[in-house]
This record gives C-alpha cells, structure tokens and sequence, in this order.
C-alpha cells in the first residue's frame, strides 16, 4: 500500500535538536488509540500518536474488518443459492477468490486512507516506528524523542498460538498471516471454538472450502447466548462444516493432529485460540499486572500515574468498539471531565455468523433479582417470511415489576444493527414499557422487538 508509506513518511517528524512536549502521547494506532488521538486532538491538547505497523491495527489489518469482508462475500453467495429455491435460477456460480481478496484489499485501503486523513485534519503529530517509554514519561521512536504530560498505552494483542506438543512439525496460519492468501483453500481446519474460529468457518464454507472445526471443549460459543449455539450448530452442518467437540489434543506431527477422538489431517491449519496482550512496554516500565493483563485503577490508570491502558492491555471484552470507548474515556478523564465509568452490561457483544448474533447485558445464568425473559421465535414474523430468513428470535430479560431492561439477545440476518434499538432505549433510561408501546414499522423484523417487550407484561401479539 504505496499511499500509507507516503503518508508515514509525509507525516513522521525530522529529526530535531529539542525535545518536543505534548499533553498526551498515545502508543498504539489501532481503534482505541487513533481515536483516543483524534478525541483528544478535537478537545485542545497536543498529541503524539505512535505506530509501528499500520494505522487501524489489528482489527481494520488482520482481525474484524477482513474477516467481515469474507463473511459478507459468502453471505452473498448463501443469497444467491436461496434465491434458486426461490424460482430464480442462474447458471453455476463460480467464486474468483484473488478477485474476492482484492476487493478486500482495497475496502481496507479506503479504511485506512480515511483515517490516516482524520490524523492529519486534526493535527495529531504522528510517529511511525517502535515506541520506548521511560518512567519519566519521556517517549522515544528511533532518534525521535519526546514527553508528554500524560501517556496511553493502546498496544494491543497477538494471535497465541497454545505450546502443543509437537507443534514444531506443523505449519499453520494465524489470523495475522490468514487474510495473505490469495488462493482459495480447498480444505481448512480451524482451531478453536470461540466467536473467530466460528466466523472464520462460515466465511470459507460457503464459498466452496472444505472446513472442519476442532474445539476441545463441549461446546462452541461458551461465552455467547447458549440458546443461539444450537442454531449456530445447525447451520454449521447445513454448511458442510464439521465439528468436532469434547476432546484432549494430544500432539502434531506434521499435517497429522492427534487427538483423544483419533487423527485428524490437515491441507491447512488456523489457529483461532484467542489473543495475547503485547504488554513489552509495560514491562519495561515495571508496572503492576494482574496476570496477563495490565493493573489498572477505575479510570484505566496503570501503577504509575499518568500512565494509562486501554483496550486489550486490560482485559473486559476483546471488542473494538470498546477499546475506542475507552479511549475516549481515558481522554475525558485526564481533561477532568469526570466521564461516568463505561458499563460493561452496556457493550454490545456481536457475532458475525448467518444469523448473526448480537448480545448486551446479562444472560439468564447471571441475573440475581425476580425477572422475566422472553424469547420471541422469527418464524412468525412477516419481514422474515419474505426474506427466508426465519432461523433465530429476539430474546429480553427484565425485571418483574419495573420492566428494567436487563439483558437482550437477537439472533437475526442484521441482528448486529437490530439490537441497537433495544440497547439505545435501554441507554435513554427507557425499559420494556418503552419498547413495548413503541410503534415500529411493518413488515419489519424489528417489529419482534415490540412483540418480544409485550410478551414480558403477557400482552405479546404473535404468541
């Protein structure tokens, strides 16, 4: 990518003979920091923004945004096959996979050409290059040296890959060097079980990959809606996908993984068993950790003062949106702007499979107060009908008496936008009363959402 190179070089700071001083230095370009830079920048301060890579980082370059991509070109594909049980019917249907992985490349350029232009619209002082923090708060990046009052760390994580014996022998992708093929794999096994190993897996099946799915545990998607997981598990199968659960991995040899359930060849090997926090400068800084993660105080501030972390520094969800709320917050909080503390029951939690599901607040497992959940199916709904999308419902949990909204799950085609009408009447101080005497458009499938809050009062329509 010729542009971002030129705008690095356009944009790194000559070599200079006094040390420059911001009010706040951010390492880390990737969605909490550019847009903690860009927050702070927007507010008055003067701000330092550090990258050794790519601005966006692991999310818009190897994480959320080229897996979506994938999953959107295999919707389309899922789409075109309905529309052939429909009456529409087309010639054979063939996948050009470079040309798939091109269009990829160019919606993440325009991603990264955008943002690149808000660092420099905002006059953000942008270093490129590997950052060294001193306790002193003083920051250098090659010959470049400079301070700041306050300093977030915002470095994010890496594939982890578990040690394996015999791993050594094996050679496998991970979701930093995935999204470099051009080709198509004919076959893909996928190491893991989690929200990436599954979207991963409906990203390649439908456009022709043969997948199997190797999770050790009893069941994938442990930490999402457990009555979503059987529809998850039931369109893996309609896909051809296999999956295999419940079992003791005992070692690799070469494209052979043993297993207590037997041996299980491989052309191609993803591990997605989650990530690591890059924690090098914190280090070797000396500050406090909690395990793998960084120790942090209420408003993200590590054991040094003014020195802040956010995002998967510090643990919480391993999501983007709120690494960047958390950013933000970080900023209000050094500005003195007494932010309120972000409330984790308020961050949606999304998986991008067909349905998609889209989670916020509590699970049933979790509620310690009297509380009533619904679970209206999609099946009677007329907008599903049409759409052939009818796998999945619209799930609320609240309160007996006052209808608070506790907890909601939609497992939808487009849940990930639906949920967003419950979660902004629920962040508005609205509650099942509101939803359910809201008028909502027909024939839509987020007319459920009305349905779904009348059932908690007994009132629902379509039940």
């Amino acid at each position: 990518m010729a542009l971002h190179s030129n705008f690095v070089n356009a944009m790194v700071v000559n070599e200079v003979n006094f040390v420059e001083k911001f009010d706040i230095a951010i390492i880390g370009a990737g969605p909490g920091g550019y847009i903690a830079a860009i927050h702070a920048a927007k507010s008055g301060k003067k701000v330092a923004l550090v990258e050794r890579d790519k601005v966006g980082g692991a999310c818009y370059n190897v994480g959320c945004i080229p897996s979506k991509i994938l999953l959107e070109h295999s919707k389309l594909i899922q789409e075109i096959k309905r529309g052939y049980d429909w009456g529409i019917e087309t010639s054979v249907v063939n996948v050009n996979f470079p040309r798939l992985m091109k269009r990829k490349d160019a919606i993440i350029d325009e991603l990264l050409t955008n943002i690149e232009g808000y660092i420099l619209s905002n006059q953000i002082t942008f270093y490129r290059g590997e950052a060294a923090v001193s306790n002193d708060l003083t920051v250098t990046v090659g010959n470049e040296i400079f301070t700041a009052t306050d300093i977030i760390l915002a470095t994010g994580s890496k594939p982890f890959v578990p040690p394996f014996k015999g791993i050594e022998t094996s050679s496998y992708y991970t979701t930093d060097t995935f999204f470099d093929m051009t080709e198509l794999p004919k076959q893909l096994t996928i190491i893991g079980g989690g929200v990436i190993a599954v979207e991963m897996a409906f990203s390649l099946a439908p456009l022709g990959t043969k997948v199997t799915v190797l999770n050790h545990s009893e069941d994938i998607l442990q930490t999402e809606e457990p009555d979503a997981r059987p529809l998850i598990r039931e369109k893996m199968k309609k896909l051809n996908i296999k999956l295999v659960t419940d079992f003791h991995f005992e070692h690799f040899n070469g494209n052979e993984i043993h297993t207590s359930k037997g041996i299980y060849t491989y052309e191609n090997l993803l591990f997605a068993t989650g990530r690591r926090p890059n924690t090098k400068i914190a280090q070797q800084l000396g500050l406090a950790f909690e395990g793998r993660l960084i120790a942090v105080n209420e408003h993200l501030e590590t054991s040094q003062p003014h020195i802040y972390a956010i995002g998967d520094l510090v643990g919480g969800f391993q999501l983007a949106h709120s690494a960047s709320a958390e950013g933000i917050y970080v900023v209000d909080h050094i500005l003195g702007n007494k932010p309120a503390r972000i409330d984790q029951a308020l961050i949606p939690r999304c998986v991008y499979t067909h349905p998609e599901i889209a989670t916020f607040g509590l699970l049933e497992e979790q509620v310690n107060e009297p509380y009533k959940v619904t679970k209206m199916p999609l099946h009677t709904n007329s907008k599903a009908l049409m759409e052939g999308n009818t796998v999945g419902f619209i799930k609320l949990i609240a309160t007996e008496k006052e209808g608070r909204i506790l907890g909601a799950c939609v497992v939808a085609d487009g849940a990930t936008e639906m949920l967003n009408a419950i979660l902004a009447t629920k962040n508005a101080g609205g509650t099942a009363h509101t939803l359910a005497n809201m008028i909502f458009p027909h024939p839509t499938v987020s007319e459920h959402i009305g349905d779904a809050a009348k059932a908690i009062f007994d009132k629902a329509i379509h039940q």
